[in-house]
């Protein structure tokens, strides 16, 4: 009898779970490692589902029926509250942890294991062992690190890779859509909605409610607001926390300090229009998100690969992150369809190589006119990206990827 293939998948949010319910649908034997001990949670992750993610999750024939709230059209304000500009764009959008629901309930419980960190891995010829730090080791034909953008398996494989700072950051929030005052409820709930401050951008949309709920009066609207930061000064300032402690790349929310939530009030009042000031004026604990860059320049490395945003991390103006993992994931199980592991994964990153750096470019094109600092190249670059009809045609659209 053949012997049956085993992969270990490390990381368990959305990329993780792509993979491995890909190859567990070709016949591999898969196991999933999530550092997090407890469920995972998006919070503040709204996300767009996009028409390449939807086909993806269709062939797996999971039931995409109910995935998220279409809107069909896109607002401008304009800072004294006029709608100066109204387009046709229907997009079905979500909150991160629908999508994460679908794809965990689509993969064997037994087989994903929480609180299992990676440590290192060693492999050879014939296969690739994990070591975690609690001390086990499994070992496995090939592993896939979708670890995201902290990465072990990138950091053991290309350790000179770091995160580039983008010069700016997000405060983000999602919001109970009963919440919404009714006035602006009817105005502004049902598009994606745009505000486009000097050098800057906020946009709320509608996603799912907790659990997937999509009734009416149940859903959520997601806040993203972009706003420069320089990296010497004033990123260290918003990630550092009452006790003097500053965070590397992220800050949990509750650490934020109230002074720089206070500064972010403030300019919501003097930069947004009304409704979107009465919007920030409800979110009761925000959530920074310094944006960055990630761009590897290899995906294989004999029997290890890396996909998702372990991989690539882009702005997220594209909003191609779940698409590109989903197609990360698609490449990879059809590529290990051969039987040799290393030709194989040699295939997949000749596909993917290519399109993520794709996407990190048109990324950094779609967000250059909110970085701190620009060079000349950038400059020219927000002068045709940043007019509002260009932000409302190119955000959150891949037709770039197909042209």
């Amino acid at each position: 009898m053949t012997r049956q293939r085993r992969a270990l998948v490390i990381g368990g949010s959305m990329s993780g779970l792509l993979a491995a319910v890909m190859l567990q649908r070709r016949g591999w034997h898969v196991d999933v490692f999530e550092r997090v001990e407890s469920e995972l949670a998006g919070r503040g992750a709204g996300i767009v589902a996009q028409p390449e993610l939807i086909a993806r999750l269709v062939a797996l024939e999971l039931d995409t029926r109910e995935l998220g709230v279409l809107a069909r059209t896109r607002k401008l304000l304009e800072r004294d509250g006029r709608i100066a500009l109204v387009t046709e764009c229907p997009q079905v959008l979500t909150a991160w942890e629908r999508v994460y629901r679908v794809l965990r309930d689509a993969f064997a419980p037994a087989h994903y294991h929480r609180g299992r960190g990676l440590k290192a891995f060693t492999q050879s010829a014939a296969g690739v062992t994990a070591h975690f730090y609690d001390g086990g080791t499994m070992e496995a034909d090939v592993l896939v690190g979708a670890d995201g953008l902290r990465s072990t398996v990138r950091g053991q494989c290309l350790p000179e890779i770091a995160p580039l700072y983008a010069g700016y950051c997000a405060w983000r929030a999602l919001l109970p859509e009963s919440a919404i005052p009714p006035d602006i409820h009817r105005e502004l709930f049902e598009s994606m909605t745009f505000c486009l401050p000097p050098g800057e951008q906020c946009l709320l949309y509608p996603v799912a409610g907790p659990n997937g709920d999509l009734r009416t009066g149940h859903r959520r609207c997601n806040v993203v607001w972009y706003r420069p930061a320089d990296e010497a000064t004033e990123l260290p300032w918003l990630l550092t926390d009452d006790k003097g402690t500053t965070h590397s790349i992220s800050i949990p929310p509750p650490l934020i300090r109230s002074e720089a939530t206070a500064a972010m009030r403030a300019a919501a009042e003097r930069l947004l229009p009304p409704q979107l000031r009465a919007i920030v004026a409800l979110i009761d604990e925000p959530i920074l998100q310094p944006i960055y860059d990630l761009e590897s320049p290899r995906m294989a490395f004999g029997r290890v690969a890396i996909a998702g945003d372990a991989a690539f991390v882009a702005r997220p103006h594209v909003a191609a992150g779940v698409s590109k993992a989903a197609d990360d994931a698609a490449a990879l199980a059809q590529a290990l369809d051969g039987e040799d592991v290393e030709a194989a994964l040699r295939r997949f990153e000749a596909e993917r190589l290519p399109v993520g750096r794709k996407i990190i470019e048109r990324a950094r094109h779609l967000g250059a006119y909110l970085q701190a600092t620009q060079s000349d190249e950038e400059r020219a670059r927000s002068a045709r990206h940043s007019i509002p009809a260009a932000v409302l045609a190119e955000t959150a659209v891949l037709d770039f990827l197909h042209g």
